[in-house]
């Protein structure tokens, strides 16, 4: 399993939200590029960026950064999300070195949307299901859809996306534990890889996901966690790939 450090971009610098809420932010660095050095340097094996502004904007606002992230790690694979909606965004991405966009909003009002790219870009595209109580929220969390995650997940694994990353907006950024149960669940229902996201604490979310690798969780994305301090990212990353 890999545990995937998570680095949420905001006006250039490096933040961490609360239920995705923009207002209640909490700043971590002005420095993206040397906070992914930090945790290459403690094993990442992935990283995941997220541009905040622009899931908020619809279109990219902290591009210019992304991409010095990628060119300062260039054989590190590098997973982004955020205000992707259209062809000519995850082209420039993957052009300047990302290896995977993530298509959220866009993936749940537009379904065709994640087909076309899947062919297009094969191998590249992993959609993001950000749910409360089984259903998807989008627009950066700001609204609920009455879509189920799992039938969603179904058809983007017909449509050809590489993975899903399923994160539980209930939990994100609180720090009071992963939903397991729910991850896991969604893991067994696709045979395309899930990563959970959303509530890591310790190192006993690690412990428990790892319990259902074999259900299809391949990795986990941890923030808050790792930036305050209650995981150690450097022995959780190494507990993680024990588990197969």
């Amino acid at each position: 399993m890999l545990l995937i450090p998570a680095i949420d971009l905001k006006e250039g610098k490096c933040v961490r939200l609360r239920q995705g809420r923009m207002d209640e932010d909490t700043v971590f660095s002005d420095d993206p590029v040397a906070v992914a050095g930090k945790w290459v340097e403690a094993g990442a094996k992935r990283i995941h960026l997220v541009d905040l502004d622009g899931a908020f904007a619809g279109k990219p606002k902290n591009a210019a950064v992304i991409h010095r992230i990628v060119q300062a790690y260039p054989e590190l694979p590098i997973q982004i999300g955020g205000g992707i909606r259209d062809e000519d965004t995850i082209q420039s991405y993957l052009d300047a070195g990302v290896q995977y966009v993530i298509i959220g909003t866009k993936a749940v009002s537009a379904p065709h949307f994640v087909k076309d790219v899947a062919i297009e870009f094969p191998g590249h595209i992993i959609v993001g299901l950000d749910a409360k109580e089984g259903k998807v929220a989008i627009d950066g969390w700001s609204k609920l859809s009455h879509h189920d995650v799992i039938d969603l997940a179904q058809k983007f694994e017909a449509d050809g996306v590489e993975a899903i990353v399923y994160t539980d907006i209930t939990r994100d950024g609180m720090m009071n534990g992963v939903n397991v149960e729910a991850t896991a669940k969604l893991a067994r229902s696709i045979n395309i890889p899930v990563i959970a996201s959303g509530g890591i604490t310790d190192i006993r979310d690690i412990q428990e996901l790892g319990k259902y690798v074999s259900d299809g969780i391949m990795g986990a994305i941890t923030g808050r966690a790792i930036y305050e301090g209650t995981l150690d990212f450097a022995s959780a990353a190494l507990l993680a790939e024990t588990f197969d």
